[in-house]
């Protein structure tokens, strides 16, 4: 019987359209998101489990998620 791997979820902001609002930061449940360097959000990979609850508050659609690298 062959295993499935199952890829993770995660979240990726598009870093040329995020205006580091904070929208994203307050409805993070592992608190995975970060302004950095008050120009744009970050997200901790290790912290992420890709709920997608910030991709639904960000106001200005640019955080997707999408399957992250093993």
């Amino acid at each position: 019987m062959e295993k499935k791997i199952r890829k993770k979820k995660k979240a990726f902001v598009s870093a040329d359209d995020c205006v580091a609002c904070g929208c994203c930061l307050k409805v993070c449940p592992r608190n995975a998101i970060e302004i950095w360097h008050g120009i744009m959000a970050r997200v901790d990979m290790e912290r992420c489990i890709g709920c997608g609850k910030c991709a639904k508050e960000c106001p200005a659609s640019v955080i997707v998620i999408q399957e992250a690298e093993a």
